[in-house]
């Protein structure tokens, strides 16, 4: 097995979840060639990991990405091909790619005729993390399944960033309130009083993240109304890589289903995750399981009268109303148990 190629190219949390894939193909196929398809927002995470060429294919691009990406692949044969992305736009992307093994997803998690564009699979598994799933793309090679192990490159220039937003002397919560999904997002006023209880009752520096789409810059700024204590909103004013120094060194992270959960999780910050449109055992953040307030259970019940056991495993609870669920209080509580754990900021045990 000399060279393979990987395609996902989106989400930002399922890209974080290939980065052990990556690893770990490194050190059980030493100096096997990977190439990996990916989205171009998606590259600027993860674009410079060590040993791995990335192809960028524009989904804003139409048709000149199919042809542009079949250019890129003339003369080319992988051995194989993982194809970790069920969503149309992903299979026809896979058909431009020449590789003798192709493996995808098992039939009950296969989708939009991915079916027709593999020719293995991975193992079924029920009630798995999105992680995991991906992890097991190794098994079909005759590997082992992936541990969770990250590793997400930054410049000095992106730890410098993040040390000029956060305070030495108090733990530092970073709070990214919006998912791309608007019904995964908590509302404004509730972060608000869930900030002033950080500072008020735990002494906190509070810093608001965001991308600079409107959406979201309207959201932090509604935030930011709300609350009778002081933010540092900084929407919109960092990069992806200045984000992950940022959660890199910050004590927690609160954030609903969201990509930027998945990259604390990964560079080991723990995060309050708040769910209730979607399952936290399926996509939450890997490593805060534990920590995430989960309404998900309830959620399900009442808006389509299923039981988590009865409904299909990842199933969402996306509607209007769900995440109301999560109140103050069960954040706030979440919050004290997660200093109770973690009394010394990182700056003070000299982690940072």
């Amino acid at each position: 097995m000399n060279s393979i190629c990987i395609l996902r190219l989106s989400a930002i949390g399922d890209v974080t979840h290939v980065i052990p894939v990556v690893l770990s193909l490194q050190e059980q196929l030493p100096g096997v060639k990977i190439t990996w398809v990916i989205g171009k927002i998606e590259a600027k995470l993860v674009g410079d990991l060590p040993g791995v060429e990335f192809i960028i294919f524009d989904k804003k691009a139409g048709r000149k990405g199919y042809a542009e990406l079949r250019r890129q692949m003339t003369g080319r044969k992988f051995d194989a091909l993982l194809h970790m992305q069920v969503a149309f736009r992903a299979n026809l992307a896979a058909a431009c790619i020449p590789a003798r093994v192709r493996i995808g997803y098992d039939k009950a998690r296969s989708k939009d005729l991915h079916s027709l564009f593999i020719n293995h699979r991975i193992k079924p598994a029920p009630k798995q993390h999105v992680r995991d799933c991906l992890a097991s793309f190794l098994e079909p090679l005759d590997l082992k399944a992936a541990p969770p192990r990250w590793q997400i490159p930054l410049k000095d220039s992106d730890h410098e960033f993040a040390r000029e937003q956060l305070a030495n002397d108090r733990k530092n919560l970073v709070i990214s309130p919006c998912a791309s999904h608007t019904l995964r997002n908590w509302p404004a006023e509730r972060y608000a009083q869930l900030a002033d209880h950080a500072i008020q009752k735990h002494g906190m520096k509070v810093i608001l993240v965001g991308s600079p789409a409107p959406f979201e810059a309207e959201y932090c700024a509604a935030i930011e109304a709300a609350m009778k204590e002081k933010a540092h909103n900084i929407c919109g004013k960092d990069t992806l890589k200045q984000l992950t120094a940022l959660m890199t060194h910050a004590d927690l992270v609160v954030a609903p289903d969201t990509g930027p959960a998945h990259i604390a999780s990964a560079v080991g910050t723990d995060v309050l995750g708040l769910f209730a449109a979607s399952n936290p055992y399926r996509s939450g953040p890997y490593n805060s399981l534990d920590w995430c307030v989960n309404l998900y259970p309830e959620a399900l019940e009442k808006f389509t009268g299923k039981t988590v056991e009865q409904a299909r495993w990842g199933a969402k609870a996306e509607f209007e109303g769900a995440m109301d669920l999560i109140t103050v209080a069960d954040a706030t509580d979440m919050l004290d148990r997660w200093v109770e754990v973690n009394p010394v900021a990182k700056a003070e045990s000299g982690v940072r």
